[in-house]
Parts: C-alpha cells; sequence; structure tokens
C-alpha cells in the first residue's frame, strides 16, 4: 500500500540513529549529522530551523522508518556541532556547502529536501544553488528573511499578542530603536547579564507567537547549562537577522525559477503567527507547478496535530511518488 492511503498522519514511534557522527569542514567547524531508518531507503536531508536551533528526536519521527533513509544535521554553530568560533565564517553561503559535503561524503546522488521555519528557506536557496542534487522539496512554515519579515516577527505581530508584546517591548526598553536592532546589539555586544536577559525575552515573544493556547503558562527558569544553549542559539541568530540570513532583499523570490517543475510543496498554517502565510502564497507563486496547502487552526508549531497530520502526510505522498520513478 502506498504510504499516502495509509492512516500515518501522526509522528511515527520514536527511532535512534543507525549512524551519527561529525563531518570536519573548513574554519574551525565539525558538522554533526545522524542518519536513521533504512540505509536502502529514498534519501532525505532534514534542514532544522533557527537559524541557530538544531535536530531534536522527534524530528526523526517525521519520516517512514522502513522508506526513508533519513539523514539529520545541526548546522555550524548549532546543537551538537563543534566550533571554535560559531558565528566566524558562518553564513548562508557556508551551510549550502555543507550539505554538498555531507551528500557527498554519504554517497547520496539526489535527495529529497525537508525544512521549516528558516530551514525552509535554507531549503530553498540549496535546492536553487543545486537543483540538480534535489529529487524535490517539502517546506514547511518557510522564513524568506525579507525586511517585511523581520518587521512583522518584531513589531507588527503585536497586533495578535497585544499583551505579550507589550511585555517584551517593555522588557527591552528600546527608547526608540527598533527591537530587532536593540536584541541584535545586546546579544552580539552587550554583557553576559545583558545578553541573557535579552535572549530570554526573545524567546517568550516567541514562544507567546509560537504556542497560542499556553501563552499565559510562563517559560521554567533555565539551569546554568540551558542558559548557555539559549544565548548561543540567539547569538547565532542575532548574527543571521542582522545580514537577513544572506539572502537578497526579496528573500530568494527572484531566484526560485531554478526550481521550476522540480516536485515543491509548501504546507503553512493560516494562524502562523512567526512566518506569515503570505510567505508560502508569494514562494508557490514564483515556482511553477509547485503545491501549497494552507492548514486551518495550525500554526508555525511543527508538532501541533493539525500540522504534524499535514507535513507526515505530504512528505509521504512525496516520497511515494519519488519512490514510483524509480
Amino acid at each position: 500500500m502506498p504510504m499516502s492511503d495509509a492512516t500515518l498522519h501522526d509522528l511515527y514511534p520514536p527511532i535512534e540513529p543507525y549512524q551519527h557522527g561529525f563531518l570536519p569542514v573548513k574554519d574551525g567547524h565539525s558538522v554533526y549529522f545522524e542518519e536513521c531508518g533504512n540505509p536502502n531507503g529514498l534519501p532525505v536531508v532534514f534542514l532544522h530551523g533557527g537559524p541557530g536551533s538544531g535536530c531534536g528526536p522527534r524530528h526523526r519521527q517525521l519520516f517512514h522508518p522502513s522508506h526513508v533513509r533519513a539523514v539529520l544535521f545541526d548546522q555550524r554553530g548549532c546543537g551538537r556541532s563543534l566550533s571554535q568560533n560559531a558565528l566566524q565564517a558562518n553564513t548562508t553561503a557556508h551551510l549550502i556547502q555543507d550539505i554538498e559535503r555531507l551528500r557527498e561524503q554519504l554517497h547520496i546522488e539526489k535527495w529529497l529536501v525537508v525544512g521549516g521555519s528558516w530551514g525552509g528557506g535554507l531549503g530553498l536557496a540549496y535546492a536553487s544553488a543545486h537543483p540538480d542534487r534535489c529529487a524535490g522539496a517539502v517546506i514547511r512554515g518557510v522564513f524568506l528573511s525579507r525586511p517585511s519579515d523581520l518587521q512583522w516577527f518584531f513589531e507588527e505581530a503585536k497586533q495578535c499578542m497585544p499583551d505579550a508584546w507589550a511585555a517584551f517591548h517593555n522588557h527591552l526598553n528600546p527608547r526608540g530603536s527598533p527591537l530587532s536592532q536593540v536584541l541584535c546589539d545586546g546579544l552580539l555586544h552587550g554583557h553576559e547579564d545583558l545578553a541573557l536577559r535579552m535572549a530570554l525575552a526573545w524567546q517568550a515573544w516567541e514562544n507567546a507567537l509560537t504556542n497560542r493556547h499556553h501563552q499565559d503558562k510562563p517559560l521554567p527558569t533555565p539551569s546554568a547549562q540551558e542558559a548557555t544553549a539559549l544565548l548561543a542559539k540567539y547569538r547565532l541568530q542575532s548574527h543571521y537577522l542582522q545580514h537577513l540570513c544572506f539572502f537578497p532583499p526579496d528573500g530568494l523570490l527572484s531566484h526560485l525559477g531554478h526550481l521550476n517543475h522540480m516536485p515543491v510543496s509548501f504546507i503553512h498554517g493560516r494562524l502562523d503567527w512567526i512566518c506569515r502565510p503570505e510567505a508560502a502564497w508569494a514562494a508557490h507563486q514564483a515556482i511553477e507547478g509547485s503545491r501549497l496547502q494552507l492548514i486551518d487552526n495550525a500554526g508555525h508549531n511543527p508538532f501541533e496535530a493539525p500540522m504534524t497530520a499535514s507535513l507526515v502526510g505530504e512528505i509521504n505522498t512525496m516520497v511515494d511518488q519519488l519512490r514510483a520513478k524509480g
């Protein structure tokens, strides 16, 4: 039975990697990667969000363990990857080079690209640069890194959560400066206490927009280890956002013609308050033959039930189609 006909619309059971390790890349970075599922299955590369986050065990559960060879990795400066200086030689172009080096290291000719949020934007950038190495793409909640996308997240999304935004704004006391500038300056150049305070405020605002049903539940105080990881995440994110993620001002839209007629599916929650549905619509319009699903009652969180069902179902559909082609 094709996977898309089965009732496989929840996460698959937890699974451990059958291989994991570190891929040395240039400039003092070593990238953590892992493979899970079927070594003879359809190759899929998963790109996590952020920038600055990492892969987690639940991401492995998006993929059919018998039909997919899933490759997950933590981008430069993220998660379990090792760096002498996380921000040095860390741009989108470097990440694209790392993806290609990993593909070559694993002797994969072509793979399906799956990414969400920032990972969706990175997936489009990688596929545009190397369309001959991409069998297709499934992109969830895409972040295009346009100036308007940053303006939305840091300022205009207050219309969705005015109380949470007021707390965010008052906590930072920007004194007329854009919130994004205050945050990035504080995280990249401020002392440790200031940087941690800003990271916690950013996390709380992001959490309010992502977890619509639990915005009144305060985040727990992080341990020392968690605080270190949180600072690393938002410092790297600040580094990328200060440069619009090293994308052109239109967020790659003018480059997406390279993907015309490649199998590309966009999935976006209608209630996504982090990345507006308009971004997925614009990217869909830029790629001839692409598909777009706007999911009712779903936001940015990939593990909300409606989004998980749609995402797993679309990955299964794409894998079915690519396996049928041989």
